[in-house]
């Protein structure tokens, strides 16, 4: 599978630092068997200021990551040999007491099952394709900023009071959360994604608001919002088939509740906007499998 056509048009490339953050770029690999694909993803990200390596298969691609220590690495799912699914768990593998290097996952099957493979032994987001070029550096830059954070980066909003709700604790400076004092391993993605919920508790907040502000595109895959919420789910609720934290309001969105026992004192929780959540009794609150 090749990119889309915007590859053979031209147009709109990206070139030049990041508009956000003025940095310009990093170190990125980029690891895919087919050398069309591989090619046209090295030459938009060289364009966006990136320095690229490029690696065929996973033993080349484990290689460089260690010999290199990349910025990022752009994952191809359908790799021969050793998958992209070996080589993103073999690399978490080896990231013990180290900074973990995000991992972007290019894939060419739309089944759910397989994106939600790639999160669980590691990636950071995931491409399907056929993709735009354009949207993959967007995504990269994107990941990018999200590690900065989880670095402490001063510019990257790292930092604030401690977050906690229905035994979860979460410190946005050091980038930990435990649940019921037990650290929880969590996704760049993850943690930002649940971090926006402790902070919007009570709000309906729908998928499109949920990409634009915790991923910070305005458009894209509102897939990839559903995926990472079962994920999150997975780790955080106690029956991630009956979750009574993350509620989904049918036709509407998500919604984070804590439970009946806010008025107790005892578990401190971020303040939600006032007026930014439904009216009582505006919608329906169903979790995905039906239940009330």
């Amino acid at each position: 599978m090749a990119p889309s056509n915007e590859q053979r048009t031209g147009t709109d490339r990206i070139t030049g630092p990041d508009p956000t953050t003025g940095e310009t770029g990093g170190l990125v690999l980029v690891v895919d068997d087919d050398p069309t694909v591989s090619e046209v993803v090295t030459g938009y990200l060289e364009r966006a200021g990136f320095t690229v390596l490029r690696a065929a298969d996973g033993p080349a691609a484990l290689e460089a990551a260690d010999r290199h220590r990349p910025d990022l690495i752009v994952l191809d799912l359908m790799l021969p040999g050793m998958d992209g699914l070996e080589v993103c768990r073999r690399l978490r593998a080896r990231e013990h007491g180290t900074r973990p290097v995000p991992v972007v996952m290019l894939t060419a099957r739309g089944d759910e099952d397989d994106r939600i493979l790639g999160l669980e032994v590691g990636a950071d987001d995931y491409v399907t394709k056929p993709f735009s070029p354009r949207e993959l550096v967007l995504r990269v830059r994107s990941v990018l900023r999200r590690a900065s954070a989880h670095r402490g980066s001063p510019d990257a909003g790292a930092g604030g009071p401690l977050l906690a709700a229905a035994g979860l604790t979460m410190d946005p400076a050091a980038r930990r959360v435990a649940k019921n004092g037990s650290e929880l391993a969590l996704t760049l993605r993850e943690f930002d994604l649940l971090a926006y919920f402790l902070g919007h508790q009570g709000q309906v907040c729908d998928r499109e608001r949920l990409m634009r502000e915790v991923w910070g595109w305005d458009f894209g895959d509102l897939s990839t919002v559903t995926v990472h919420v079962r994920r999150l789910r997975g780790k955080i609720e106690d029956d991630p088939a009956n979750p009574r934290l993350i509620k989904t309001v049918w036709g509407a969105g998500y919604r984070f509740e804590t439970g009946p026992t806010p008025a107790t004192g005892s578990v401190p929780t971020a303040t939600p906007t006032a007026g930014a959540g439904p009216a009582a009794g505006s919608a329906a609150v169903r979790t995905e499998d039906g239940h009330a």
